[in-house]
C-alpha cells in the first residue's frame, strides 16, 4: 500500500512539475539567464495572487461557492512560492558572483 501511494505521488508530483504554468516559470527564473528576471517577476506576481486570493475570499464570505475556497490556497500558495522565489534570487546571484570572483585576491 505505502509503494502505491509513494508511486501516486511521484506521478502527480512530475505531472505538476511539467505541466503547470507557474511551476514552469519558477524552474525558468532559477536558471542562471532567469534569475535577472526572479525579483521583478515576483514584485508583479505576490500582489496580483494576493489580490486575487481576495476577491475569491470575499465572494466565498458573502454566500459564493464553497469550491472558490481551493483557489484561495491555490492563489496563497503561488504567492508564497514567488515570495519565496524573490528573496532567493539575490543570494544566488551574489553566490554565484562570489563564486566567480573567488579566483581574485582581494
Amino acid at each position: 500500500m505505502l509503494a502505491l501511494l509513494w508511486n501516486a505521488s511521484a506521478c502527480v508530483r512530475s505531472y505538476l512539475r511539467s505541466h503547470m504554468p507557474t511551476n514552469r516559470l519558477v524552474d525558468w527564473l532559477r536558471t542562471p539567464g532567469g534569475t535577472r528576471w526572479a525579483v521583478p517577476v515576483a514584485v508583479v506576481a505576490i500582489p496580483t495572487y494576493l489580490f486575487a486570493m481576495s476577491i475569491c475570499a470575499t465572494l466565498v464570505e458573502r454566500g459564493g461557492p464553497r469550491l472558490l475556497n481551493c483557489l484561495v490556497a491555490v492563489f496563497a500558495w503561488n504567492s508564497i512560492k514567488f515570495a519565496v522565489l524573490g528573496l532567493w534570487a539575490p543570494v544566488r546571484t551574489l553566490t554565484r558572483w562570489l563564486a566567480k570572483c573567488g579566483d581574485l585576491d582581494v
